[in-house]
């Protein structure tokens, strides 16, 4: 379903210093998407450096919409992460996040960075890791918008589902989310070369598939070991070999897990192949992506 909000679409944006580099993630993103970024009229809340990394470069020159924020180390990841919980003025009120992260930047894990992630996923927001994702969901937003005449360079590439292999992981509260989200898009999904996911949401996808008529003696999505036993590290490495190349990921950001080291490992793998793999991390960014793909021309 749409993104409520009464004002163009304002996102949070913040970039690792190796993604400020020339030719880097920020420069590929903005290249690839000024256009559609100029005719959504979208706006880009930018912390200290990123925004002066924009501004050096010479894109959105002029961009009434693009907004400096204080830099890291004065509080400007903060004041994001207050502006997606609900900010005090209306006008610094944030739909969602694209962080482009470095997994090797310390200040990946810096409390901030967690919570600015956790915020967005509590109050099914956007939070957009990867430059392939970033470019995607752009998009995204324009198909949703009406504006599918304005191009993005590459996002054919990321939209051709049947050159790639998405996992399907779920958290226990959230599995019957994600069986619900799989049969609500179930010829979409199978549009998909492979799919792969962990233990039970595994099983339990398979069996919703084969309950819809997929052949029985054929799997719908390759099952993994569970997460607590290694399924995402297996997943993993899918990714990081270019072998998965989205993955759909509904997490529980209100209890504590106690393999959190194996889900973190998974998203840095996530980040690690940024260049063509990207990551919906809720419910909502699922399904606002895949009623994306069925608003875009055939």
């Amino acid at each position: 379903m749409p993104l409520p909000s009464p004002h163009p679409l304002r996102f949070g944006l913040v970039a690792h210093r190796r993604h400020r580099q020339a030719d880097s993630g920020l420069a590929r993103w903005i290249a690839a998407c000024e256009p559609a970024i100029r005719a959504l009229g979208l706006g880009l809340h930018a912390v200290g450096g990123t925004y002066d990394a924009l501004a050096g470069s010479g894109r959105l020159a002029g961009y009434a919409p693009l907004v400096r924020y204080p830099f890291g180390y004065e509080g400007g990841l903060m004041r994001l992460v207050s502006h997606v919980a609900g900010a005090a003025d209306p006008k610094d009120a944030l739909d969602g996040v694209i962080y482009l992260t470095d997994p090797v930047d310390p200040s990946s894990i810096y409390p901030e960075a967690l919570a600015l992630k956790r915020q967005c996923v509590t109050h099914g927001k956007p939070f957009v890791s990867t430059a392939a994702g970033a470019i995607e969901w752009i998009a995204v937003e324009l198909a949703h918008a009406g504006l599918g005449g304005v191009g993005v360079d590459g996002a054919e590439r990321l939209f051709a589902l049947q050159t790639q292999t998405v996992a399907l992981i779920a958290h226990d509260a959230l599995k019957d989310r994600m069986v619900d989200f799989a049969a609500t898009h179930f010829e979409l999904l199978s549009r998909f070369a492979g799919r792969v996911a962990t233990g039970t949401t595994g099983s339990r996808l398979n069996d919703m598939a084969w309950a819809r008529g997929w052949p029985k003696d054929q799997n719908w999505v390759r099952p993994y070991l569970s997460g607590p036993l290694g399924g995402d590290a297996q997943i993993a490495e899918l990714v990081l070999d270019h072998r998965c190349h989205k993955v759909i990921f509904f997490e529980d950001p209100h209890v504590a897990r106690q393999h959190e080291a194996d889900i973190q490992l998974l998203e840095r793998a996530v980040c690690s192949a940024g260049v063509e793999t990207t990551c919906f991390n809720s419910p909502m960014m699922a399904h606002r992506w895949a009623q994306a793909l069925g608003l875009r021309p055939a």
